[in-house]
């Protein structure tokens, strides 16, 4: 994939996937013709700009606005060939207390990506989804189930248009704005980790591992695929060993909406899940290409019925030690246990 002169627009770019995608981005393909940072945080885009001046990256645009707002997105997508749909609302408790807002933005905001894309140039639309969305418990995965099934159906209205959707489904990355990692890192100076269930597990990748599954899809996307990469586990308790060894471990409780693990495919999905290698792809069970054309294209093998993906009968786990070494090179380089 070449994205020398093309022109990319990444929404809710200011957040930590947002940022690593654009250090990417400029770095491998030097000559991308623009690169639109499309969100509604004045701030955090001040803040960006400090650190990808725009001054400096000539393909470089700050963007203010909201997914909510059809007419700017309309705006923002003239030119544009690709875009990558990071903005959502994701934090689990707080879409739990304001469901409307959560609706909003991670619904309306997804119909507005939508139809923003099929009334403009665009050529590929990859929207980013989480494991929550897989038989969800809370609201915030409810309405990112519901975005992933909007983007996934939208390649059947696409009409004659050279327009693929496709979806990305990851687990916590770490290091990511609100993640655990960060968290406990900062808790560890009171001296007392909070623990929400002792047993709790979760899946992990980095953040460069999600921007390699990002622009894998917008590289190999025959439109309609939900793609899941193979990733490790890791269990709270671990994480908190590999943090503050010497902590309190304080046990508060899930909060409202929260899983004790997560899952990626469900048992359901089984008929539909292909094994590509490095990653899986659920299939829709309609698509505007043959099937046997794609089995044949990626060597993708179906899955065994009744396969399902959860953090906890995952294979690969992170160790104590090995989580320690990861949050050295993507967390905080200066981290002693």
């Amino acid at each position: 994939m070449d994205l020398n002169n093309k022109s990319i627009l990444i929404t809710g770019g200011t957040g930590s996937l947002g940022k690593e995608l654009t250090k990417t981005i400029l770095e491998k393909w030097p000559d991308v013709k623009r690169l639109v940072i499309f969100s509604r945080d004045e701030q955090k885009q001040f803040q960006m700009d400090q650190e990808f001046p725009a001054s400096k990256y000539k393909a470089i645009r700050y963007f203010i606005g909201d997914v909510r707002d059809l007419e700017r997105l309309k705006r923002a997508f003239t030119g544009i060939d690709y875009v990558i749909h990071a903005a959502a609302m994701k934090h689990v408790h707080i879409a739990e207390y304001n469901p409307d807002e959560c609706v909003k933005t991670n619904i309306g905001g997804a119909e507005n990506v939508i139809k923003a894309a099929l009334e403009s140039h665009v050529t590929k639309v990859v929207a980013l989804s989480t494991d929550k969305a897989c038989a969800p418990i809370n609201l915030y995965g409810a309405t990112k189930l519901t975005s992933d099934k909007l983007f996934i159906a939208a390649n059947n209205i696409k009409g004659s248009k050279d327009l693929k959707f496709s979806v990305v489904r990851y687990g916590n990355v770490m290091g990511s704005n609100g993640s655990v990692i960060p968290f406990f890192l900062n808790k560890k100076k009171e001296g007392v980790l909070p623990i929400t269930d002792p047993n709790m597990t979760r899946f992990n990748i980095s953040l460069k591992g999600g921007v390699d599954m990002v622009l894998h899809a917008l590289d190999t996307a025959w439109g309609g695929e939900l793609f899941v990469p193979k990733i490790p586990s890791y269990k709270i308790m671990d994480v908190a060993k590999a943090i503050g060894p010497n902590c309190e471990h304080k046990i508060n409780g899930i909060r409202p909406g929260e899983k004790i693990h997560e899952e990626m495919i469900t048992s359901s999905d089984s008929f539909t899940t292909y094994d590509l290698g490095k990653y899986y792809v659920i299939l829709p069970q309609v698509t505007n290409w043959k099937l046997e054309e794609y089995i044949n294209h990626f060597n993708a093998k179906l899955v065994p019925q009744g396969f399902h993906y959860t953090s906890e009968n995952n294979t690969e786990w992170e160790t104590v030690e090995g989580l320690r070494q990861l949050i050295v090179e993507h967390v905080d380089p200066t981290f002693k246990p």
